[in-house]
């Protein structure tokens, strides 16, 4: 009979425990009823009239004549089995071949997870066998592959900035306040952002970054120094790869108020680009820039000597840079947005 004062609250959808089953087992053995076991467990009693036929094992007596016990480990063995064939393991096996893609760009090439993902859904790949972003970190937080966190830079050092202005600041030209609205929302091509990388010491060769704002196009020259006659050089060689297009190409520069960025208006003279500078302290309005010298420094981590770097290994990094798909850009690259640009400005 049914213990009616049981003030036991009956589980929806829960799954039984091992310690449940021996108490299945003892249950039985008493002689209870399945109505009176589930309530003494907490389930409903088809839960325990199922289990019964799980783990139920055929014995033999003495004269041959069979019959079924329960074993509770009987039961748990089969639920197990049973529940390794679906759920989150079943489609963990389903999508080896984008898993074993997503390891690759990311060990390999440097992606994020979220370009893994985006560009195997661009272009179409896996017949739909993938997964979204979301799910992929939760795969790599949970060690089901062999990426882990601190293989992904981004993740392991993400910090909120915020953008300080100080009354008390160098006034080297035209501030980012004038700059037109244009540049900050990043509707028009031809917007720049301009820093330097520094090596293991400031007074050796560096690298100078260019950042286009809507395209994410990026430029890194190696200069002999972090000061403004080779900041200079390096403007005046960028401009003669570029030629004619350059105004066109490069409407404005944003600058912080570095020293080796003092003569920047005047390096540019011969040319129709406007020049602005940031507030001291305040890389947060470079924050495309900054961003770039962050992918950098995965290949060329600080305090590593500049000066041994060969311009091989600055090419391979610039163009990475440019050949990385992008989630902000649809997941283009930066050299497809940019070459699109241009082509649009020689049509125009």
């Amino acid at each position: 009979m049914a213990d009616s004062n049981s003030n036991t609250r009956t589980p929806i959808f829960s799954h039984l425990t091992l310690d449940q089953r021996g108490q299945i087992r003892a249950l039985r053995e008493e002689g209870r009823t399945m109505q009176y076991i589930a309530g003494a467990i907490g389930v409903h009693k088809s839960t325990v009239s199922r289990e019964l036929k799980r783990g139920a094992v055929t014995q033999r007596n003495t004269d041959w004549t069979e019959y079924e016990v329960y074993f509770p480990d009987a039961g748990q063995r089969i639920y197990d089995t049973n529940r390794s064939h679906c759920g989150v393991t079943y489609k963990f096996m389903s999508i080896q071949p984008f898993l074993a893609f997503a390891t690759a760009c990311i060990e390999d090439r440097h992606w994020s997870p979220d370009v893994a993902v985006g560009v195997a859904k661009k272009k179409g790949w896996f017949d739909k066998a993938l997964i979204c972003t979301r799910t992929l970190y939760h795969y790599i937080d949970i060690g089901l592959l062999s990426v882990r966190n601190i293989d992904l830079p981004l993740k392991v050092k993400r910090s909120t900035k915020t953008k300080r202005h100080r009354q008390h600041r160098k006034v080297l030209g035209k501030s980012i306040e004038e700059r037109p609205s244009v540049v900050d929302d990043r509707t028009e091509f031809g917007h720049w952002e301009i820093d330097t990388v520094l090596g293991k010491r400031a007074k050796e060769a560096a690298l100078l970054t260019l950042t286009e704002r809507q395209t994410r196009r990026e430029i890194i020259y190696k200069i002999g120094g972090k000061d403004a006659p080779e900041v200079r050089q390096a403007l005046t060689s960028i401009q003669e790869t570029f030629g004619e297009t350059f105004s066109t190409i490069f409407k404005t520069i944003t600058s912080d108020n570095g020293s080796e960025f003092a003569d920047l208006s005047n390096s540019l003279k011969n040319s129709e680009t406007e020049v602005y500078y940031t507030y001291p302290y305040t890389s947060s309005e470079r924050g495309t820039n900054e961003r770039h010298n962050g992918l950098i420094r995965r290949f060329i981590p600080k305090g590593q000597s500049m000066e041994d770097i060969p311009r091989e290994v600055i090419q391979h990094v610039e163009t990475w840079c440019n050949t990385l798909p992008r989630k902000i850009l649809g997941y283009q690259t930066p050299e497809e947005r940019f070459q699109e640009e241009v082509q649009k400005q020689a049509l125009s």
